[in-house]
């Protein structure tokens, strides 16, 4: 039987993978859901721990570019590329509101797959690397010089991270790549589309699943919460830095070499 103790550091583990995971190419929500099942942690129901963990990794993102967000909130009516900072994100956010909407079901069903996840980190490790090799010269270095094409563009692509160990961030950055947008300009607009991205999941999740939530641990909730947080603010100062110098062929092959394990032990353990 698992203690409170042991309980409450898996707990922790978990913020910390979410924090250290959610805003780079390896996929948060695989991660979590491999772990879950590995570990055998005893979550809450209605998957409210790993639904509210990511609220702590939102706040980073908040609180260290605040000072860019708020610029865009004052400046949005007055300065036109404050408004295509914010029309650029909003349009970018649509289709993954309207597809989880309609899919929630299905996306739901996927999450309590790792066998799923497994298959979905290799193959999007290779698709990192393919995409390397052939992406464009970069041709946009700044989000407010986003065309709404474009943005729309990137947000299809956002979406094809509701299948879980995709990758949020992996599909939205890769994505801008695709397009011709420079390396750290891709990554710092996937900070900012995590933000209405994430809260809106978040959001939406906990409403559909409002009769199975379960508050009565907050202990864990509020752990994991913090964890995630101070775990983030980290993650995202660093991975600028680090995607700026070495781009993203380290994270693809992170992702290839866990997906084989995480399928490996899996299989292993069904044949068992």
């Amino acid at each position: 039987m698992t203690s409170t103790v042991d309980t409450t550091l898996l707990a922790a583990l978990l913020g910390f993978v979410e924090g250290l995971t959610e805003f780079i190419p390896v996929s948060s929500t695989g991660h979590l859901v491999l772990l879950v099942d590995l570990l055998k942690f005893p979550s809450p129901p209605g998957k409210t721990f790993e639904v509210v963990i990511q609220l702590g990794a939102i706040l980073a993102v908040c609180l260290l570019f605040w000072p860019r967000l708020w610029r865009a909130a004052t400046g949005m009516f007055v300065c036109p590329r404050e408004r295509a900072f914010v029309r650029n994100i909003t349009i970018a956010f649509l289709p993954a509101m309207v597809i989880g909407a309609i899919a929630y079901q299905g996306i739901k069903a996927l999450l309590g797959a790792p066998v799923v996840v497994a298959v979905a980190l290799i193959l999007g490790g290779v698709a990192i690397l393919l995409i390397e090799r052939a992406r464009k010269v970069p041709k946009v270095h700044a989000v407010e010089d986003f065309s709404w094409r474009l943005a729309l563009r990137i947000g299809i692509f956002q979406c094809l991270a509701m299948v879980p160990g995709v990758s949020r961030s992996g599909a939205t950055i890769m994505g801008s790549l695709l397009v011709g947008v420079e390396r750290r300009t891709a990554a710092e607009f996937s900070f900012f589309l995590a933000i209405p991205t994430m809260l809106g999941a978040t959001v939406y999740s906990l409403y559909k699943a409002r009769g199975d939530l379960d508050f009565s641990d907050m202990s864990l909730i509020a752990t994991g919460f913090i964890t995630a947080f101070l775990t983030a603010l980290v993650v995202i100062k660093v991975a600028l830095g680090f995607i700026s110098r070495h781009g993203f062929a380290p994270f693809a092959w992170y992702r290839i070499a866990v997906g084989t394990v995480m399928l490996v032990l899996l299989l292993g353990g069904n044949a068992a």
